[in-house]
């Protein structure tokens, strides 16, 4: 029901014929082209149904598998605080959670102002400003340290995540004995599996490989979360003009397929497992073989993904908060801005990448703290306004009468507060900017991020959870 008693801001661009017509694309795509499995178990799962299966690992799926797979999903899932059954992110209908992204291998310093290659301290630094940013909602590892052996990276990334904040997180990994140790350290802090299941406190990012494939690894962390009924997104990235047509309709059409079969495949494993419905579709620009992050059709990919989504009655995952920029400027500080605004209009249930620089390369945490005033910012956009007798406020209007003033009014006394103040941006006239010290939003905004990162202290684990995380890690060092 529509509610006449508010005027919201809202965002519609693909009708339900248009999604209609992406989803019967989709199914036509993998009835007709298929997909490549490079994993035994799945294609095991897959001979076990109507699917028919050529040339070793060339799968074809009638559109009634799929249609299945849709029907078992979930249609909400809740990420739990750390070690408690309190919902920390609520992912469904136009909820918007953001956090931040994974794995960039260069930092921006916001002490130096130095770019450098990413460190363990830099990885704490940011965890602590994720946890202590309200406006972020989970957290991803946003950097590669360079110090970590490789091949226990993504697990010592996760161990401090756990230690450092109570907020969910979102997981990157190498294979299955990496999410294997994962899920038991995120298991120690929960309080035992069953209690994990109950109250998740992460989610798996795994991809397919555009176009059409499903190596063995990211299948391998696919079934393995759906045999343990914890949620993951097996979101494609397909870039329009590489690996997916140069055009819109037709990039949304093969990540749909991509994304569709990856939920068969998972529902076979473990039929209502949670899975989270995204893609990362962009384009490459010719001109530089760069796949974009700061451009309109970026945006309009997400719009896309997300109606998607809700069409299916899944929840999504999506991007905002990043840039192209190489440093924290005005114009990381556009692509962020626009980005958000379409993530909340969009309603994207996880949307991640806050403080992404270099299109994923550079990790910023000044990005990370402009983009939380950002978001406070647009959520009170999207509040809208109250519309109703009350507001309209023809009594007040006729009390104060012509040539009259309200600012001793009662109903401006009930109502200033309702209007948003910001933190870092400044609406001082020139006399008394100048008088502070003439200091620009940048010197404003590093200040800020140091102070954070230096005074905020995080939750503890329990020494016994400490203990358990060290043994996991130590083990699978071995």
């Amino acid at each position: 029901m529509f509610d006449e008693s508010f005027a919201l801001p809202t965002l519609a661009m693909m009708s339900h014929h248009q999604c209609e017509s992406i989803h019967h694309a989709a199914l036509e795509i993998l009835r007709r082209t298929g997909v490549r499995v490079f994993h035994q178990g799945a294609l095991a799962l897959l001979r076990e149904t109507d699917a028919v299966i050529s040339d070793g690992n060339l799968v074809r799926m009638p559109p009634a598998l799929v249609e299945w797979a849709l029907a078992q999903a979930p249609s909400r899932i809740a990420l739990c605080k750390r070690g408690t059954s309190e919902v920390a992110a609520s992912l469904e209908g136009k909820n918007v959670h953001f956090g931040t992204g994974s794995d960039c291998p260069n930092y921006l310093d916001p002490r130096s102002g130095e770019r450098r290659r990413f460190t363990v301290p830099d990885l704490i630094d940011c965890i602590h400003l994720v946890d202590a940013t309200p406006e972020l909602d989970f957290c991803m590892s946003m950097g590669i340290p360079s110090e970590l052996e490789t091949s226990n990276a993504y697990r010592r990334q996760f161990a401090l995540m756990l230690e450092h904040t109570t907020k969910p997180q979102v997981v990157v990994c190498d294979g299955g004995p990496d999410i294997a140790a994962i899920t038991a350290m995120a298991a120690a802090a929960a309080g035992g599996i069953e209690k994990l299941r109950l109250n998740p406190t992460f989610a798996l990012y795994s991809e397919p490989s555009t176009p059409l494939r499903h190596s063995e690894t990211a299948t391998d962390k696919l079934l393995f979360m759906a045999e343990n009924r914890l949620p993951v997104m097996h979101s494609p990235a397909p870039m329009m003009g590489g690996t997916a047509p140069a055009t819109m309709a037709g990039g949304l059409a093969i990540g749909t397929a991509e994304a569709l079969s990856g939920l068969v495949m998972h529902q076979l494993k473990h039929r209502g497992a949670p899975f989270i419905f995204g893609s990362g579709l962009h384009h490459i620009d010719m001109r530089t073989m760069i796949s974009v992050y700061g451009a309109p059709e970026f945006q309009l990919a997400r719009v896309g993904v997300m109606e998607m989504g809700r069409y299916y009655g899944l929840p999504t995952w999506g991007y905002a908060g990043h840039s192209d920029s190489c440093v924290m400027d005005e114009q990381a500080a556009s692509d962020a801005t626009f980005s958000i605004l379409v993530a909340l209009l969009a309603g994207t249930n996880l949307a991640h990448d806050v403080g992404y620089l270099e299109a994923g390369m550079t990790a910023s945490p000044e990005m990370m703290i402009f983009s939380a005033e950002t978001i406070t910012m647009m959520r009170r956009f999207m509040d809208g306004f109250k519309f109703d007798a009350e507001s309209i406020a023809l009594e007040v209007i006729d009390q104060v009468g012509p040539g009259g003033d309200f600012l001793t009014s009662d109903s401006t006394l009930e109502h200033f507060r309702d209007f948003w103040q910001p933190e870092l941006f400044d609406r001082r006239r020139l006399a008394d900017w100048e008088a502070d010290g003439s200091r620009r939003m940048g010197a404003r905004l590093r200040d800020k991020t140091i102070s954070v990162m230096e005074s905020h202290k995080p939750e503890s684990l329990p020494e016994g959870v400490r203990s358990e995380i060290a043994y996991i890690l130590k083990e699978g060092g071995k």
